[in-house]
């Protein structure tokens, strides 16, 4: 018998019986305690780390994984970790070296974690049992976390308020009978994380389009939906137009609205490399952030010992969503120096002959005034004029960003005037240039590629249909925030996750912990506890599967998954320790069993050949996605392969076969006196919604995470001292939302700008304050007054 496949239909109940109690008593914390619990003591405000990496990272590295997993047990997972016969890193999405390969090809986020998914802790079924649901939401996000794995299927029943183990079959055929009952396959949501395997988001998506539905939202919905909207208007193609050599190539490096050092630190090897070329990288952000100030490569113990590398040539304080501003005062003038030297600046050549809309777009730069730029964008015309210098005298460039960019309500527009930005000297389809949104999580992107959309497209449709001869449904369903609005009306009734923490990614946390609750089943797949299985529906399922580090065996062999980067290459993934349990299942065969307990005789599909053997899996994307013929065959080889990339080769997928130039008018944000515009961050210590400890040394920030970081100015303007409690009031229409209890941080931010993590204050997110044409949700620019909080919480 095949290792795991004794387990599939019978889990020891080992949880102890449990008195049934009122099924909504845990309702009235249950939006409160969506939110992390309140701070009595608060975070230490001290000194930050200026330079990024170094000793520092090494000893966090090996302290955290060590504490995880014990010396022997790290040293062998981390070996593996991002190897060409190894595991992908289970965080971003970062690409790894084309060729050769460093021993440790990691860095200390990563580290992290996969130590956090290899932890020896376990959270059996006996354990959880002890806890009842409103005492588990009492404990802060890193305290959950470290309570380990989950080792079984559980359920929380209803009347009940906690959680006790269940066999799988039984969960299955729970999940089933739900599904089948509802009136219209349209009241069933079928939500994925970043972390899902190609294989297995393949599988997802094709389980909920043949039970009749695409209500399909993913976490691309709420990062990156406004630079896939954006870049597929203008040229055609919503990814990055580079490859991972083309950083250090590159002369120029434009990093906007992005913190690399933390949210995706193998990038400042990169960067290193293009500095010691001579590249001058240009950061565009209202935070300096450390990692693009000094760098200490870990990898490279000799030049830990002389002084780190600067990295950033040129900061550029702007106001939060003051990028359009920013970036029009820069082009502006780039187009005034070339009206000055006869056209000696921009590529006319190039734009005659592979773009469209210049000239309406030339118009409104030229249009624009300096007054205006300067006052929106926040930065002096003297710095804006700089920032143009080393655009102008670039020869290879590259336009790279994250959610500092995406989230806004101009989102959309954000996206599109980088990409005329880079147009102007012709910064496509050539060695060192070109655009690269940089994704927040391993396999988002690959999700995306292989059908996990809420609006596919009519070809991918119609090959899933030919392929599995059945008739998909053309109608688009629910992005995250069209679900969450739907399950708030009563209109969806069965949530499924597959992976991630939803409750505390999404926008609006009270608004969303309501919404799940009015399902009557919420099911989510997942490796640990988080704060999103203790908001929960009338009835509720965790199915514990597999993590990336761990050996995945079924009826036909020991299998692999394939993942794709963020610059498009897609490669295998391969676990290397044994399971955290017997009773773990995969995600394809979670999936597959859930296919089979839903659909029965009425499915196409054979799901449990699909999941004895991946390459069944592969074989059929292969027919269904273009780009990945011979995939089981180019996917084996060392590195994996490279999807197509139009414009990275210089073509343009647009209706004229040209990029397209567009105009954007400078957003405006209206401000009371006592207002302020508040960004969402990431501490260092942090992976998206995962904590792994309430420290952020890029900050200064240590033992909490409740803080606010205000410019000093408006501290005195506002009558705010260092390490007071504020409570944080947003401002959206006629709406205002209350996130309690952040201490006062002073900081270098621009005036009139704050910053605060998320996922705390995403509390304070509006579910329809979304970007134009995207809908994503806007979490990046806030509008927020500070009010004077209690000493101590109540």
């Amino acid at each position: 018998m095949h290792r795991h496949e004794h387990d599939e239909n019978s889990a020891p109940n080992q949880a102890r019986t449990v008195k049934p109690t009122d099924p909504n008593a845990h309702l009235a914390q249950g939006v409160e305690g969506a939110e992390p619990p309140l701070e009595a003591e608060g975070a230490q405000d001290g000194r930050r780390d200026t330079t990024a990496a170094g000793f520092r990272s090494i000893y966090e590295t090996l302290h955290f994984g060590v504490k995880e997993m014990g010396p022997r047990r790290a040293t062998r997972t981390l070996l593996k970790l991002n190897q060409k016969d190894g595991f992908d890193c289970p965080s971003c999405a970062w690409p790894d070296p084309d060729g050769h390969r460093k021993r440790a090809e990691f860095c200390e986020n990563g580290a992290k974690a996969v130590a956090a998914e290899a932890t020896t802790r376990r959270l059996t079924p006996d354990i959880l049992a002890q806890h009842s649901i409103p005492s588990l939401l009492d404990r802060r996000d890193v305290e959950l976390d470290g309570m380990g794995r989950l080792t079984h299927p559980m359920v929380r029943r209803r009347g009940s308020d906690r959680y006790e183990a269940i066999d799988w079959a039984d969960a299955f055929a729970m999940i089933g009978d739900h599904l089948r009952a509802l009136d219209s396959p349209n009241e069933a949501v079928f939500y994925t994380s970043g972390r899902a395997s190609n294989e297995a988001a393949f599988l997802y998506g094709l389980f909920a389009r043949q039970f009749g539905t695409n209500n399909l939202p993913d976490c691309s919905n709420m990062c990156h939906e406004s630079s896939g909207t954006g870049l597929s208007e203008v040229i055609g193609f919503g990814k990055a137009t580079v490859r991972i050599d083309d950083f250090a190539a590159a002369d120029a490096i434009f990093i906007i609205g992005q913190n690399p050092g933390t949210c995706h630190p193998r990038m400042l090897t990169e960067l290193q490399k293009a500095v010691q070329n001579g590249c001058r990288i240009v950061s565009i952000n209202p935070l300096m952030e450390s990692g693009l100030m000094r760098f200490e490569n870990p990898q490279k113990p000799l030049n830990l010992l002389g002084a780190a590398t600067r990295l950033a040539c040129l900061f550029v304080p702007v106001r939060i969503n003051g990028d359009v501003a920013v970036l029009k005062g820069i082009m502006k003038e780039m187009l005034e120096a070339d009206e000055r030297t006869g056209g000696r600046v921009l590529a006319h050549d190039y734009i005659a002959h592979h773009t469209e809309g210049f000239e309406a777009f030339a118009s409104d730069i030229r249009n624009e005034s300096w007054d205006r730029i300067v006052e929106e964008s926040g930065v002096s015309r003297e710095m804006i004029r700089e920032a143009a210098d080393v655009a102008m005298t670039s020869e290879r460039m590259i336009c790279s960003w994250a959610m500092g960019i995406t989230q806004h309500k101009s989102g959309v527009a954000n996206v599109q005037t980088i990409v005329n930005f880079a147009l102007l000297r012709g910064h496509m389809g050539r060695r060192g240039a070109g655009v690269a949104p940089i994704r927040g999580h391993s396999n988002v992107q690959g999700d995306r590629t292989v059908g996990i959309w809420e609006k596919m497209s009519p070809e991918y449709l119609a090959c899933l249909a030919s392929e599995f001869r059945f008739q998909p449904p053309e109608k688009h369903g629910y992005d995250t925030v069209c679900a969450i609005e739907a399950m708030h009306r009563g209109q969806v009734k069965v949530f499924v996750g597959l992976g991630g923490n939803f409750l505390a990614a999404s926008p609006d946390t009270n608004y969303t912990s309501e919404a799940l609750q009015r399902c009557a089943l919420t099911v989510q797949i997942s490796t640990k506890l988080n704060r999103g299985h203790l908001v929960t529906g009338e009835q509720a399922l965790i199915l514990p599967c597999l993590g990336r580090t761990e050996i995945d065996v079924r009826p036909d062999g020991e299998q692999f998954v394939s993942v794709e980067d963020t610059t498009g290459v897609v490669h295998m993934s391969k676990g290397v320790l044994e399971p955290a349990s017997e009773w773990l299942l995969s995600e394809p065969a979670i999936i597959g069993r859930m296919a089979t307990a839903t659909l029965g005789e009425r499915t196409t599909v054979d799901w449990n050949a699909l999941t004895d053997n991946y390459d069944r899996i592969r074989e059929h994307i292969e027919h269904v996605v273009p780009g990945f013929t011979q995939y089981n065959t180019r996917v084996r080889q060392p590195g994996g392969f490279y999807l197509p990339n139009a414009p990275y080769q210089g073509r343009f997928n647009t209706p004229s076969r040209r990029a397209r130039f567009t105009v954007h008018p400078i957003p405006h944000h209206e401000l009371a006196p006592d207002q302020l515009l508040l960004t969402t961050i990431r501490s260092h210590d942090q992976f998206n919604t995962t904590v792994y400890a309430e420290n952020d040394r890029y900050r200064g920030i240590s033992n909490g995470r409740r803080v606010v970081f205000l410019n000093q100015a408006d501290m005195d303007r506002l009558g705010f001292v260092r390490d007071q409690w504020v409570d944080i009031v947003s401002h959206f229409e006629s709406e205002t939302r209350r996130a309690a209890r952040f201490k006062v941080v002073p900081y270098q931010i621009p005036p009139r700008c704050a910053a605060a993590y998320f996922p705390e204050t995403n509390v304070l997110v509006p579910i329809r304050s979304v970007a134009d044409k995207s809908n994503q949700p806007a979490s990046k620019s806030i509008i927020v007054s500070l009010e004077a909080a209690p000493l101590r919480p109540d």
